[in-house]
């Protein structure tokens, strides 16, 4: 049963007794996810949001219910919770990023009316991870994932856990290990594992008989062979199965769970590299925060799936780390869905704890794994604290844990430190000294480079951002070229709201490639130029060809492509046909375009620029620029143009000022004013003053089915219009 909707939210630590009894008109009514302040995108006090607040729901179970067990599952609440209900206290849980599920079948209430009441505590509380010391990134605060009921019979399935065997092989097999657990009395069961295609039938089953002794669980496995055909998973080629584990009585089936899964082998070798079904595979990835402007991290399935997705199709990726610790369900749903690996670590940032500290970290490690381990696309384990100190005996017992629970997957643990205590499997290491360094260890992976080593805004001056990218390609240039090295994962996506020991000052890091609402800087388009001109034609002048942008007024510029060769022309005259510049990237699938030898007596400055692209002789794609770069027109568009209407599907708004040619002009000002004609909440700064020329906010859907006009217009005069439908 989805909880989702109908709570509500009380501002304020009210206590047990109050925050049962307070009348609804005291608090708020919202929908989950949550969060308990929304914040501007920058400019504001972190100490907002450190609160503790409560939630309240009311809920009836539906008719049959007596004589099962009841469950409430909570996805993430962020920090702490105490969960009451009818007054009476069913459990804690401390830690913001893992999930938890609570016995509730001795206080519910199967014929009547019952109040689920949830204490948030929001505050930065130093017996929890990742805190104790600074951190580098904002947690926000509130039940901001999703929560549900979940009723069973008397004997239920509380995992299923499948696992490739000889992937490779013609032998190959699928174990699938389970719990199943009993009820006051001794029952006869069948277990019967199915293995279920894309399309839902059934391609092998296998089941097994037992007897569920009181309420004692009954753990096993069932193998099922003789799967030479079945597709395997991989990066261009997802391909997801699910495994469907049943109990049966007397031929009924009593409690039924599925689980997608995906047959694949990964591993980092001995020898350097990383390989996926065999095939030695080049990791270039970045890092993600799970943190949004305006609502942090409290965004649901369609914006986590749309983070995925610029990840891996905008941006052309094949891996990203969850840094800095285990992120939605939603987003690892679609990283199974598209290919795209992921490095998925335990919560922290530099500090380690005391003891208490250390058990909550190591009760957040088992959370996340067995949440996790049935999603194809995780290939490594983050066991250690990022950039911590080393500490044998709690790093032993994190990697001895991962492995027991896990034993198909290896360890990682991120460290700053090159001559740190290796205990995990994989050297996993953040390197900021501008190159790529030989191996300490081997497997070898650098998990961050780039980052507060060059922080660049979207409104920084276009020889800063091309410096940005250019540092990226210079990396992920060189780790193509190292044989020791598995691949690299740059700092970072996005921009992302921060302390103020971190950021500029705005509680914004600006290391990212794209900034705090995904927009693209130029070394987003390096990533994307990397992509396969089959997949997509990339060409994209990294700069905004005005000589003032560039120290001594260097007349410059750089295009980032996956073409062959470029043509440029100046007017009408064709000026140079330039090559891919494989002298200095020469490792790269697809090399800069590099030339700043233009002639100051061809008008470079004054003529329209023309950009063609050509792969094998044939023009491809093909662009022009506007030599006067003014900004005439305001653009609009969002990321979905269908929302569902129920009161809590989001997408975002943006906007931009753009040349007489549809380019950004990053140094447009004005503020736009947004309107929406009903049926959707509008999300953050309304005016919005552009920032680098553009901006963005979230529209959040109303109960009312429709279609839904947004009217913007900024002060400078010009207007937009964006339409979408509500379903």
């Amino acid at each position: 049963m989805d909880l989702n909707d109908d709570w509500i939210f009380f501002d304020s630590d009210l206590g047990p007794a109050k925050a049962l009894s307070a009348p609804a008109g005291k608090g708020q009514n919202v929908s989950l996810p949550h969060t308990t302040r929304i914040v501007p995108h920058h400019n504001f006090d972190e100490k907002a949001y450190q609160t503790v607040t409560w939630y309240r729901r009311s809920f009836r179970l539906p008719p049959g219910s007596k004589g099962g067990r009841v469950f409430v599952e909570f996805d993430a609440v962020m920090l702490a919770a105490k969960v009451f209900l009818n007054g009476k206290p069913v459990g804690e849980h401390k830690g913001g990023f893992t999930g938890f599920r609570l016995d509730i079948t001795k206080q519910v209430k199967f014929g009547g009316e019952n109040k689920l009441t949830v204490q948030v505590d929001s505050r930065e509380r130093p017996d929890i991870p990742p805190f104790g010391n600074l951190v580098d990134y904002l947690t926000f605060g509130g039940i901001y994932r999703e929560v549900r009921l979940i009723v069973t019979g008397e004997v239920y399935v509380s995992d299923v856990y499948p696992v490739a065997l000889n992937a490779l092989m013609d032998n190959r097999a699928l174990l699938v290990q389970y719990d199943v657990v009993g009820a006051g009395k001794a029952r006869e069961v069948e277990v019967r594992a199915q293995v279920l295609d894309a399309e839902g039938r059934v391609v092998r089953e296998l089941a097994r008989s037992g007897s569920v002794k009181g309420r004692q669980t009954l753990s096993g496995n069932l193998c099922l062979q003789d799967l030479a055909g079945i597709r395997l998973w991989d990066i261009d080629d997802p391909y997801l199965y699910t495994i469907r584990l049943a109990v049966l009585e007397k031929g009924q089936v009593i409690d039924e769970v599925d689980k997608p899964f995906g047959f694949r082998e990964a591993h980092f070798a001995k020898d350097g590299k990383f390989y996926l079904n065999g095939r030695a595979i080049k990791l270039m990835g970045l890092d993600r925060h799970q943190n949004y402007p305006y609502l942090g991290p409290a965004v649901g399935k369609r914006m986590q799936f749309r983070d995925a997705e610029i990840l891996k199709n905008d941006l052309g990726l094949n891996i990203v780390r969850t840094s800095h610790y285990p992120q939605s369900p939603h987003f690892l749903d679609r990283c199974d869905q598209l290919g795209l690996l992921v490095l998925e670590e335990i919560p922290g940032w530099s500090h380690i704890g005391d003891e208490e500290w250390k058990e909550v970290s190591i009760n957040e490690l088992r959370e996340m794994i067995l949440r996790d381990r049935h999603h194809p696309s995780i290939v490594l384990w983050g066991v250690r604290i990022n950039e911590s100190k080393d500490d044998h005996d709690f790093y032993a017992r994190t990697n001895q844990l991962a492995h027991e629970l896990d034993p198909s997957r290896q360890t990682g643990g991120v460290r700053c430190h090159r001559d740190s205590e290796l205990l995990e499997d994989v050297f996993t290491y953040n390197d900021f000294s501008g190159r790529v360094q030989d191996a300490h260890h081997v497997p070898y992976l650098i998990t961050e480079f780039a980052g507060h080593t060059f922080p660049t805004k979207s409104f920084d001056s276009a020889q800063r951002q091309a410096e940005q990218a250019l540092l990226h390609a210079r990396i992920q240039n060189q780790q193509m070229g190292h044989p020791q090295v598995a691949g690299a994962i740059g700092w970072c996506a996005f921009d992302y709201n921060t302390h103020i020991d971190f950021g500029a000052g705005d509680r914004i890091c600006y290391h990212g490639v794209c900034d705090i609402f995904r927009l693209p800087k130029p070394a987003a388009w390096f990533y994307r130029s990397q992509k396969d001109p089959k997949q997509d034609l990339v060409m994209e002048l990294a700069e905004t060809w005005a000589r003032g942008d560039w120290n001594e007024c260097r007349k410059f510029f750089l295009v980032f492509s996956n073409c062959d060769e470029l043509e440029v022309r100046l007017g009408k005259n064709e000026l140079i046909i330039l090559q891919p510049n494989r002298d200095r990237f020469g490792h790269l699938p697809h090399p800069p375009f590099m030339f700043d030898r233009l002639d100051e007596k061809m008008g470079w400055n004054s003529n329209e620029l023309t950009l063609i692209g050509k792969i094998k002789g044939k023009p491809v794609i093909k662009k022009k620029y506007s030599p006067d770069k003014l900004p005439v027109e305001l653009q609009a568009w969002v990321d979905h143009t269908e929302l569902e209407a129920d009161g809590r599907d989001l997408t975002q708004l943006s906007f931009q000022m753009v040349d007489t040619l549809g380019h950004g002009c990053p140094y447009a000002t004005g503020c736009v004013t947004i309107h929406a004609a009903g049926g959707v909440e509008i999300i953050g700064e309304n005016p919005f003053p552009l920032t680098g020329g553009r901006g963005a906010v979230y529209l959040r859907a109303g109960r009312k089915k429709g279609l839904v006009e947004i009217n913007l217009a900024i002060s400078s005069g010009q207007k937009a219009k964006v339409k979408m439908k509500l379903v």
